[in-house]
C-alpha cells in the first residue's frame, strides 16, 4: 500500500484536472489542464507546478476563456506548452515568461480534447482531436494546419503519436474504434473496433512498436498487437467506472496505469496472469490526468475533479519493493 505521506498533494481551488503531464526536460515541473465547473462553463488555467524539498508550488498560471482539456510539452523546446480547449482552439504557451499564448490555432469547430506533440526525431509536429470528429495536424511555427483527417463517426477523445514511427498516430473516439493513421497517406492504416462502448484513451507501449492499448467506458483496458488485431493480447478487468486515461510505463515494457471515473487509479502488470499490481484511491472525484515521469523511475502524476494534484511513486514501482 502507497504511504499517503509520501504523496506530494497540490490544491488547484475552483478548477478541475482534466490532464497532466511531466516535463520531458525538467524532472520537478508538471503541467495541468484545468476547467471550471468541471469543464461544463467557465474558464481554463493552465497550472505549471515546480516540486521542491517543501511540497508544490506554482511555477505560472496562465487563464484561457475556455476550458482546457488536455496539455502536451514540446519536445524541442523546454518552456513550451500545448493545450486545447472547449472553444475549439489550440494555444502555445511560453512559461519563460508569464504572458498570454504565443500563438492560437483555431481551426476546429467543436472541443479540443486531446493534444500530443510528435515523439519522434526531425519531426516537431502536434496533433489535435476534436469533438467535431477531425484530427488536425499542426506543425507549431506555421498558422494553418497541415491536414486533416477524417474518419471517425464520433467524438474524438485521444490522438497519441507513435514514440517509434515518425508520422504515426492512433487515435480513439467515441465510434468504439481505435485507429491507426500515417500523415503521408491521409486515411486510417488501421481501424480496430477495439470496444462496444466509447474508447476515451489510448497510448503506445514505449518498447514494443506494434503494442497499444485502449480504455473505455466498458471499464475495461485492452492491449492489441497491430500485426493481428482479431483480438485483444491482454484484456483487464478490475475498474467499476469509465476509464478516462491510460498510459505505460516509460522504464517497464509490461506495465501501465490507467484513472477512472471511478475515483481510482490502478496499476498493472500485463506479463503476470494477476495484472492488477496496485489500486490507489486517494481521490474523491473522477480522476481525469495521468502521466509517468520519464526521470524519476516510477512517478507518477494525476490530477482529478476533486481540485488536486498528486505526485507520488506508488509502493507497487518503488525500487525497495
Amino acid at each position: 500500500m502507497t504511504d499517503a505521506a509520501l504523496i506530494k498533494t497540490f490544491r488547484v481551488p475552483a478548477r478541475h484536472g482534466y490532464a497532466v503531464e511531466i516535463s520531458p526536460y525538467f524532472p520537478s515541473r508538471v503541467a495541468c489542464a484545468t476547467s471550471q465547473y468541471y469543464g461544463i462553463a467557465g474558464c481554463g488555467t493552465l497550472v505549471v507546478l515546480e516540486q521542491t524539498e517543501t511540497g508544490i508550488h506554482i511555477f505560472r498560471s496562465f487563464d484561457w476563456n475556455d476550458s482546457l482539456f488536455d496539455v502536451t510539452w514540446s519536445e524541442n523546446n523546454e518552456h513550451v506548452l500545448v493545450t486545447g480547449s472547449g472553444d475549439g482552439s489550440l494555444q502555445i504557451w511560453d512559461t519563460a515568461g508569464p504572458s498570454g499564448p504565443l500563438q492560437v490555432f483555431k481551426e476546429h469547430t467543436q472541443e479540443v480534447y486531446c493534444v500530443d506533440w510528435s515523439q519522434t526525431r526531425g519531426e516537431h509536429l502536434v496533433v489535435s482531436g476534436s469533438w467535431d470528429q477531425t484530427i488536425k495536424v499542426w506543425d507549431p511555427l506555421v498558422k494553418d494546419s497541415l491536414s486533416t483527417f477524417r474518419g471517425h463517426e464520433s467524438v474524438i477523445y485521444s490522438t497519441i503519436w507513435s514514440p517509434h514511427i515518425p508520422g504515426c498516430f492512433a487515435s480513439a473516439a467515441g465510434d468504439h474504434t481505435l485507429r491507426i493513421w500515417d500523415i503521408n497517406t491521409g486515411g486510417a492504416r488501421i481501424i480496430i473496433p477495439a470496444h462496444q462502448a466509447e474508447i476515451l484513451t489510448c497510448d503506445w507501449n514505449k518498447y514494443d512498436q506494434n503494442l497499444i492499448v485502449t480504455g473505455a467506458v466498458d471499464c475495461t483496458l485492452r492491449c492489441w498487437d497491430l500485426r493481428n488485431i482479431r483480438q485483444p493480447v491482454h484484456h483487464l478487468a478490475g475498474h467499476s467506472y469509465a476509464i478516462r486515461r491510460v498510459k505505460f510505463s516509460p522504464f517497464h515494457a509490461s506495465i501501465l496505469a490507467s484513472c477512472s471515473y471511478d475515483f481510482s487509479v490502478r496499476f498493472w502488470d500485463v506479463s503476470k496472469p494477476d495484472s492488477v499490481l496496485e489500486t490507489l484511491e486517494h481521490h474523491t472525484e473522477f480522476v481525469c490526468g495521468l502521466d509517468f515521469s520519464m526521470h524519476i523511475p516510477g512517478q507518477v502524476a494525476d490530477c482529478a475533479w476533486d481540485e488536486t494534484v498528486k505526485i507520488y511513486i506508488p509502493s507497487c514501482l518503488s525500487v525497495d519493493r
